[in-house]
């Protein structure tokens, strides 16, 4: 059996962290699914434009693991981070290179052979955007 928390770390670390979004292809299933802020990204191939794509927002991303376990079967994941970065457009604020941080849930489905099929995020967005919107004091 693989260790299941082994595998979203390294996810994490290979994916998110290298900022390289074709290393999804060793970690997930081709009909992976990612339910974000109520939103269903459906194939891998989806998932990975929409990696790019939020890569793009965030410039210096750097994804901090905060804690992460799994259940009796290690068919499910729970991972807390924190997202550390610049601003580049993230939430559709204006790209002005503030410093930017926020916190995150992920729950991952993880088959016995390893692989990812389903992740479950929720973001502190609102926050985050509230932060970007207000003029600095």
């Amino acid at each position: 059996m693989v260790n299941a928390v082994e595998v979203v770390e390294s996810f994490w670390r290979d994916v998110w962290n290298a900022r390289n979004p074709a290393a999804v292809d060793e970690y997930v299933v081709e009909d992976f699914v990612i339910t974000n802020a109520g939103q269903r990204i459906e194939g891998r191939e989806n998932f990975k434009r929409w990696i790019a794509a939020f890569l793009a927002q965030v410039h210096d991303f750097e994804l901090e693991v905060l804690e992460t376990f799994q259940n009796h079967d290690g068919s499910r994941v729970a991972s807390r981070w924190r997202v550390h970065g610049r601003n580049n457009g993230v939430l559709g604020t204006e790209p002005d290179g503030r410093p930017i941080s926020f916190t995150g849930t992920a729950v991952w489905e993880v088959r016995e052979d390893g692989k990812l099929v389903h992740n479950h995020v929720e973001r502190a967005s609102w926050e985050l955007f509230q932060r970007l919107t207000t003029a600095p004091a």
